[in-house]
């Protein structure tokens, strides 16, 4: 393995990947480690806790991949077969590592916890394999070179073997096995890659928008949907760290460009994590009160560390009273207009920006559904309020969607109102599911 054009497949094994139990989120993550030493995934594969499938994933994987990463099946339980199953496939015997073991035993002390028999078993490994440590958990991985074992067949893969604990393979992955791999790999393109976040516009309009820069050759620009945003993934490669930097830059700076206030953010940074920056340095505060969002909005904005510099309080008024009771909306202004409705958003987020003295109130209210709407009012209909001192703005919205997608796409967008208001930009919502109906400006009704 050497050079450009490395190949590679990624496997993960565990019974509970093929029921659905839960998302692989492994593959993703080791596939995008992997571009950035340009090596190219061609192969994800998902394999149940049985010998004879095992073998026949681990030999087809051997033949057709330079770098296999497998993930899962290194724990202590008589289902975690990773170790054995892989050196029965290739010839090798099972050897216990005595340091791997003191390990082990060690990470058992620190935890003041007993270690069990079973435990032992995963300090063994294949004949030839390289221990790889795991200083945060009980499973050390492992990296066997089957091209190196010889014999009749000719196999051509080098496996390394993770936990399927996302941490702890993760951890594991940039301090033990991507070092390895670069240096097997030896020299090639250097490639750099960056995730753009946006929100409020669909995948096939950025497509359309950004063809020209897809197409210009230095680099390749992916497209992803991960609800209620879309992620542009821009690729690039040069001779050396710099080019590749310089050229990935540019693109950037170029979509950034093309794309305006849509692009919210950059590798991790969630919208939360945007919004609270932005308030904290313009000084600014925020409060909440939703109804059909449930206290999803909040729940959004806590979970940032520090948000306490910004947010100052959130009210989930479900029903009519609590509305009246902690907000202040008119008893005869609901009893008029109705929950869902302009009036009452608008009663709503000045109510809540008064009561905890913020600098933005935001307010939503609306029929998630699946239940609960008419023909004046459908399912999916929802009004956002965004108070300020500059006056209310107000927007109708219909999202058809289900219960659980609509609170999120809900939240997603009042979060976006309060950026593009510190912003300074128009209050704008997203362009798949525009409002059937009108906005009314600051300060404005109706």
């Amino acid at each position: 393995m050497s050079g450009a054009g490395v190949i590679a497949e990624i496997l993960t094994i565990g019974d509970e990947l093929l029921r659905g139990e839960i998302v692989d989120s492994n593959k993703s993550f080791l596939s995008d480690r992997l571009l950035s030493l340009d090596v190219q995934t061609r192969w994800h594969t998902s394999v149940r806790d049985d010998p004879a499938d095992m073998t026949e994933a681990f030999r087809r994987a051997a033949e057709r991949s330079d770098v296999v990463l497998v993930s899962g099946g290194l724990g202590p339980t008589r289902d975690d077969l990773t170790s054995q199953v892989l050196a029965e496939s290739f010839g090798r015997k099972l050897v216990r590592d005595e340091e791997a073991l003191e390990g082990i035993r060690g990470f058992f002390r620190a935890v003041g916890r007993e270690m069990t028999l079973n435990n032992a078993t995963q300090a063994d490994f294949p004949e030839g394999a390289e221990v790889l440590p795991n200083p945060i958990g009980t499973a050390p991985g492992f990296m066997l070179d089957v091209d190196a074992l010889g014999g009749a067949q000719a196999w051509r893969g080098v496996f390394f073997c993770m936990p399927g604990v996302p941490r702890e393979m993760m951890r594991m992955l940039d301090e033990q096995v991507l070092p390895r791999i670069a240096k097997r790999k030896g020299g090639g393109p250097v490639v750099r890659a960056r995730l753009l976040r946006t929100f409020g516009t669909g995948e096939s309009m950025l497509d359309d928008e950004l063809q020209d820069i897809a197409a210009s050759g230095d680099v390749s620009l992916g497209f992803r949907t991960a609800f209620p945003d879309n992620y542009l993934r821009p690729v690039a490669r040069g001779a050396t760290a710099a080019e590749a930097e310089a050229r990935l830059e540019r693109v950037c700076v170029q979509i950034r460009e093309r794309l305006g206030v849509i692009v919210y953010g950059e590798g991790e940074e969630t919208l939360s994590v945007v919004v609270g920056n932005l308030l904290r340095e313009a000084g600014h505060t925020l409060a909440v009160a939703e109804s059909c969002t449930g206290g999803v909005v909040a729940e959004s904005l806590s979970e940032v560390p520090g948000a306490s510099d910004y947010f100052l309080g959130g009210v989930v008024a479900y029903a009519n009273a609590s509305k009246t009771a902690l907000l202040g909306v008119p008893d005869e202004l609901l009893a008029e207009h109705g929950a869902v409705s302009e009036p009452v958003a608008r009663a709503m987020a000045e109510g809540v920006r008064g009561r905890f003295g913020a600098s933005f109130g935001l307010a939503t209210t609306g029929i998630s559904g699946p239940g609960g709407g008419s023909e004046e009012k459908p399912v999916g209909l929802v009004y956002l309020a965004l108070a300020r001192r500059e006056g209310t703005h107000v927007e109708r919205f219909v999202f058809p969607l289900d219960r659980h997608r609509h609170r999120r796409l809900v939240s997603q967008a009042g979060l976006d109102w309060v950026r593009r208001a510190v912003l300074g930009e128009e209050l704008l919502g997203p362009t798949l599911m525009r409002a059937r109906g009108g906005a009314s400006a600051p300060g404005k009704k109706g």
